[in-house]
């Protein structure tokens, strides 16, 4: 496949799980990728990897709670690839679990920081990219948990709630300049963040799920690749679940 010959991308967390998924096959169908991690040499993998298999990658080290390190990923992409095309803002991650009394402020600002300013900044200099390459598509990786509460996890939750917000407003501003922007929303995913719970912490989140199992970081990137591609063309400022009906309950 072929769809986005031509195009270049930045896909940030990259290293593992939803978005390593979502970088190799934006590689695979014609994308050149700009891939980026916190943990450089995860990046680097991935970039490897994408190369060895006859496409176009390039890595960097990339904390998206700074706006000098977004700026600089599409500036990257510009030198190295053109232009940006592309992206998708899925760097995250879970945070302390503690109810909002209790919660940390540190821990709450270092969620807030990374997911939902990270969204933030990640798109304050991808738009002006998007629109200097003529139009684009971003997706911004929000959650079930954008739309639905869980306990103990305010931060995480007040977080994703922003993504979707935000991804709302950005889609009406720039809807009109050829600047496409959408949400999605995984439910819990079979990624290495998982593999350290036992049995019955696992059992007790597949039981969430009406399809009766976790989803898998390839059907999330399915969606994702979807909204990013010429089919969603008339797809903007929505958010698409992919949570085996866990918000269906």
């Amino acid at each position: 496949m072929s769809e986005f010959e031509g195009k270049a991308g930045i896909v940030t967390g990259a290293g593992s799980g939803i978005g390593e998924a979502i970088a190799l096959r934006l590689a695979e169908r014609g994308a050149r990728v700009v891939v980026t991690d916190i943990d450089e040499a995860a990046a680097g993998r991935v970039a490897t990897r994408i190369e060895e298999s006859g496409g176009q990658a390039v890595s960097m080290k990339h904390d998206v709670a700074s706006p000098e390190a977004a700026e600089e990923a599409v500036r990257l992409a510009e030198e190295r690839f053109g232009a940006l095309h592309l992206a998708v803002n899925n760097a995250g991650i879970g945070g302390e679990l503690n109810p909002v009394a209790d919660y940390g402020i540190d821990a709450w600002r270092k969620v807030i920081d990374i997911n939902l300013n990270g969204v933030f900044y990640g798109m304050k200099y991808q738009i002006p990219a998007n629109e200097r390459a003529g139009g684009g598509a971003i997706a911004n990786l929000a959650s079930i948990l954008g739309s639905v509460g869980t306990a103990n996890s305010a931060a995480y939750t007040a977080a994703k709630h922003g993504v979707v917000g935000l991804t709302k407003a950005a889609a009406l501003e720039y809807a009109k300049r050829k600047v496409r922007i959408n949400s999605v929303g995984p439910g819990y995913i079979d990624t290495p963040l998982l593999q350290s719970l036992d049995d019955d912490a696992r059992s007790a989140l597949i039981g969430l799920h009406p399809l009766g199992r976790l989803g898998t970081a390839a059907e999330v990137a399915e969606l994702t690749l979807f909204l990013l591609s010429d089919r969603a063309a008339f797809v903007t400022g929505s958010y698409h679940l992919a949570d085996g009906g866990y918000t269906a309950r």
